[in-house]
C-alpha cells in the first residue's frame, strides 16, 4: 500500500520470482475481480465473527515454513529499493499486484490474499458484507488538512466555488471506497443532505472521474494524487477548478481477514511484515531522491515532475503506536455511512486487532532515530 496519494498500480506481466537464502518474495498473479467473486462467494451479514480475546499472543518468531499473501505494490517496490527486504528473512512472501478496497476484499474472499494495503473505508464496508476483517497497522499525515489526498475537482462552467455551491450539481459517488465516504462527509461539512444534490455512481478507477468532468456528466468529483495536477494542467483554460475540502482524508492501512489473523504462524509472519511497513514508510520519506527514481519514474513510468508533485502533496508521515485518536476519527466515518447508506451500527474499535498496535508505529520512530535502513 502505500498512501492513497500514491497513482494506482500499473499493470504489467508477472515478475520472475527470485530466492534469497530464507526468503522467497514472488509478484503473485491472482484472477480478476469477478473470477475472485465467484471462486469465493458472498459472505453474508450473519457470519460470525471471531473475537479479540480468540486470539492467540503474537509468536515472537515466525514458525518455519509459514507463507503469506500481500496486496501491497508500493510497499514491495520501497522495500527492494531500500534493501529491507533481506529482513523479511524465514518465511516466505508472495508480493501480489494487488490495491484498493474492491479487488483487496474480492480477494480476500477467494483466499486469495493474507493482508492489503487500503484507506479506512474497505474493512467498514466488508464488515457489512459479513467479511471479518482487522486493521494491523495504520498511517496518517500530520498536517492532513494542508497535504489532502483528493480535492473536488469542479467542471467548467459547473459555478462551484465553494462547497455549499454543491447544492443541485451531479457529484461522482463511489459507494463503498474512500472517494464516496469523503463526498458524504463533504455534504455533511456543507449542511446538505444527498437528496440536496445528484449522486452519479461512477467508478473512482484511473481517469474516469476528470473524464467525466471534462465532458460535463458530472459537475464535481473528487480528484487525487496526480489526477488533481493532470486536471488543471488539461482543462484550466475551460474553467475547470478544483476545491479544497478542509478534511482530514488521510488514513493508510494495511487489513487482514480475522481467520488469517487466528492463524498463530501467519499472524506471527504478519507481524513481521507490519514491521517492515513501517520501516519502509520511513525509508520513503527520508529518500525522496530515490523513492521518486525508483518508484514513480522506474516503476510507475510518470514523468519526475509528477512524482515530485506526488512528493510534495503526501508531506510528512505519523504511524502512531496508540489507534484511541485513530478509532474516534473512524467511528465518526462509521456513524455517518451508517446512516447516510442506511447499514447498520459498528463499533470502530472492533475492526483492530490491538495485538499490532504499536509495531509498525515503533518500527517507523525507530528506524528514524537510526537514520533509516
Amino acid at each position: 500500500m502505500s498512501f492513497p496519494s500514491s497513482p494506482p498500480p500499473r499493470s504489467r506481466q508477472q515478475a520472475p520470482s527470485f530466492t534469497r537464502r530464507r526468503a522467497l518474495v514472488a509478484l503473485l498473479a491472482v484472477p480478476g475481480a469477478g473470477l475472485l467473486a465467484a471462486c469465493g462467494g458472498t459472505a453474508t451479514a450473519g457470519s460470525q465473527r471471531i473475537s479479540q480475546s480468540a486470539l492467540e499472543p503474537l509468536a515472537a518468531s515466525v514458525p518455519a515454513g509459514t507463507s503469506i499473501k500481500v496486496g501491497d505494490p508500493s510497499i514491495k517496490v520501497a522495500l527492494e529499493l531500500s534493501g529491507l527486504i533481506k529482513d523479511l528473512d524465514g518465511f516466505t512472501v508472495e508480493f501480489a499486484n494487488i490495491s484498493g478496497g474492491p479487488q483487496t476484499t474480492e480477494a480476500f474472499r477467494a483466499n486469495a490474499l493474507d493482508v492489503g494495503s487500503v484507506a479506512d473505508i474497505p474493512p467498514i464496508h466488508a464488515t457489512w458484507t459479513g467479511l471479518d476483517v482487522r486493521v494491523i497497522a495504520a498511517g496518517y499525515r500530520p498536517d492532513a488538512v494542508n497535504h489532502p489526498i483528493y480535492e473536488l475537482g469542479v467542471a467548467p462552467g459547473a459555478g462551484i466555488s465553494r462547497l455549499e455551491d454543491l447544492r443541485g450539481k451531479k457529484v461522482a459517488y463511489s459507494p463503498g471506497q474512500a472517494q464516496g465516504a469523503l463526498v458524504l462527509r463533504i455534504l455533511d461539512k456543507a449542511g446538505l443532505k444527498q437528496e440536496d444534490v445528484k449522486l452519479v455512481e461512477l467508478p473512482s478507477t484511473g481517469d474516469a472521474y476528470a473524464t467525466a468532468l471534462a465532458s460535463k456528466q458530472v459537475d464535481a468529483a473528487p480528484l487525487g494524487g496526480v489526477q488533481i495536477k493532470r486536471y488543471l494542467a488539461k482543462y484550466r483554460a475551460d474553467g475547470a477548478t478544483t476545491l479544497r475540502h478542509g478534511l482530514r482524508d488521510d488514513p493508510s492501512l494495511l487489513y487482514s481477514p480475522a481467520k488469517v489473523l487466528a492463524d498463530p504462524a501467519k499472524a506471527a509472519a504478519l507481524a513481521a511484515y507490519a514491521k517492515m511497513w513501517g520501516k519502509a514508510q520511513r525509508w520513503i520519506e527520508d529518500h525522496p531522491a530515490e523513492w521518486l527514481e525508483g518508484y514513480y519514474v522506474k516503476d510507475q513510468g510518470l514523468s519526475r515532475e509528477d512524482g515530485q508533485y506526488l512528493i510534495d502533496a503526501t508531506g510528512k508521515r505519523d504511524l502512531p503506536t496508540s489507534w484511541t485518536d485513530a478509532i474516534e476519527r473512524h467511528q465518526e466515518t462509521v456513524d455517518l455511512l451508517s446512516r447516510e447508506q442506511k447499514k447498520p451500527q459498528l463499533k470502530a474499535a472492533d475492526l483492530y486487532d490491538t495485538r499490532f498496535e504499536s509495531i509498525a508505529g515503533t518500527a517507523f520512530a525507530s528506524a528514524g532515530k537510526a537514520g533509516a535502513a
